[in-house]
């Protein structure tokens, strides 16, 4: 399996001002190295973050169809995961060449893959995987479930730490550029949040047009990006660049 985990693959999160590209941003490569391992008649599935969402799922089904024209990427179907159809669509999922994770709220995208079994399906396949956002951060092992909604900050009953889809060792924070001064429940997303919850643990924390390019013999990120470990924040990447965490079965 090859996965492509990004912070947004499409544009800039919360930026008023349109993409300059068509289709999926090629920042830092991403669209050469798509092109690398796509085939003629990919089928594509969506797995949604909002699961009971339907109309909404599928505008989302829909302009993914044409993210991937834009792109040059032929495919053969996009279809759709969500409550309608989860468990179904998950125990097809060995079938498809190319799955889309999508952006949303962690928990609740976390929950949905729970309910419909995702990670065991993910044993059986072979092609690829893009986790966007919400999605990217699910694919760890251990999910850092950083809150972001009214009331989860201060909520001690709220779980910041769940069992991911174990597609990655590696936890990644989506949106950095956007999201570094955000506050949650009057405290700072990062340094009152973030940075303590890091004791013990590594986040890495990717801008928009970056991301961690895995296979089973190497894992790099690419792109700018920063290393949050112990509650030291240091800058890994620049936006250009390769930062390896893994090659060839070495961490």
């Amino acid at each position: 399996m090859i996965r492509f985990l990004t912070s947004d693959p499409i544009g800039t999160y919360r930026s008023e001002k349109p993409p300059v590209h068509k289709g999926l941003n090629p920042a830092n490569g991403l669209v050469r190295e798509l092109k690398k391992h796509w085939k003629e008649e990919t089928r594509c599935l969506l797995v949604s973050a909002f699961p009971e969402e339907h109309e909404r799922n599928d505008r989302m089904r829909k302009d993914f169809e044409t993210i991937l024209r834009d792109t040059g990427l032929p495919f053969s179907c996009m279809d759709l995961c969500d409550a309608l159809n989860g468990e179904e669509k998950a125990a097809a999922l060995p079938g498809y060449d190319f799955v889309i994770l999508g952006g949303g709220h962690v928990p609740t995208q976390n929950a949905f893959f729970h309910r419909i079994g995702l990670a065991e399906r993910f044993r059986g396949f072979s092609g690829i995987a893009m986790g966007i956002s919400a999605g990217t951060m699910n694919c760890a092992r251990e999910v850092y479930a950083q809150p972001e909604m009214p009331g989860e900050a201060s909520d001690p009953a709220y779980r910041r730490f769940l069992p991911g889809l174990g597609l990655t060792e590696y936890r990644i924070l989506p949106h950095y550029n956007a999201v570094k001064d955000d506050l949650v429940d009057g405290l700072r997303l990062m340094e009152d949040i973030t940075y303590p919850d890091s004791a013990g643990r590594t986040f890495y924390a990717l801008t928009d047009g970056s991301y961690l390019f895995e296979t089973e013999e190497e894992a790099q990120i690419r792109g700018l990006a920063y290393r949050i470990r112990d509650g030291v924040f240091a800058q890994v990447c620049e936006d250009g660049g390769v930062y390896p965490l893994r090659r060839k079965g070495r961490t």
